[in-house]
């Protein structure tokens, strides 16, 4: 992640005017949203309908229309990027599961993700709904699960926008895909 300096002042500079910070941001942060997709969409399996490019335009679509959020910081744009590109993934994998119309949920390793296509939909909506369950019992792991998985955060830049240590986001990681794990098994 680079230099949050411009960022944040822009973010700063703009509370008035949510939507045009947003557009004013873009050319300093879509670099670093395309990384993010690009991290994303690279488990996804060969064959995938959206691109990089594609995650990153949706994404930037729902964070223009976000006309309640009072910026913050960059950190604080991140976290909602990655909850726009969370958004974009799970809208898409419905919108497969219902043109599929069928097929069981096998649990998802949120490390190594070689699910086949037709099951990868199935599995994000249920991971979905395991995450909002998991965001009831404890919000932050399930933001550390939203930015390490659905945003492509490392460990440090999820500590970043966290405002905790590395440490608290490597055993909430940790903590979470075991709690997620045993929620999917339990609702195959």
């Amino acid at each position: 992640m680079h230099t949050a300096a411009p960022i944040t002042e822009l973010l700063l500079r703009g509370r008035a005017s949510p939507g045009a910070t947003v557009e004013g941001l873009l050319p300093l942060v879509y670099a670093e949203l395309r990384d993010m997709a690009d991290r994303q969409l690279r488990r996804e399996n060969p064959g995938h309908t959206l691109s990089p490019t594609a995650l990153v335009h949706e994404a930037y679509i729902r964070l223009v229309d976000q006309t309640r959020v009072q910026w913050q910081d960059r950190a604080h744009f991140f976290a909602i990027a990655s909850q726009a590109m969370r958004r974009v993934l799970v809208d898409h994998a419905r919108r497969h599961r219902a043109a599929r119309r069928g097929g069981g949920v096998r649990p998802l390793a949120l490390d190594e993700v070689e699910i086949p296509l037709q099951e990868r939909a199935e599995v994000l909506v249920a991971l979905d709904e395991a995450l909002h369950r998991l965001e009831a019992l404890d919000t932050r792991l399930a933001r550390v699960v939203e930015l390490r998985f659905f945003g492509g955060l490392t460990e440090t830049e999820a500590a970043e926008v966290l405002g905790v240590a590395e440490r608290t986001v490597r055993r909430d990681w940790v903590k979470a895909r075991g709690w997620l794990l045993r929620e999917m098994e339990a609702g195959q």
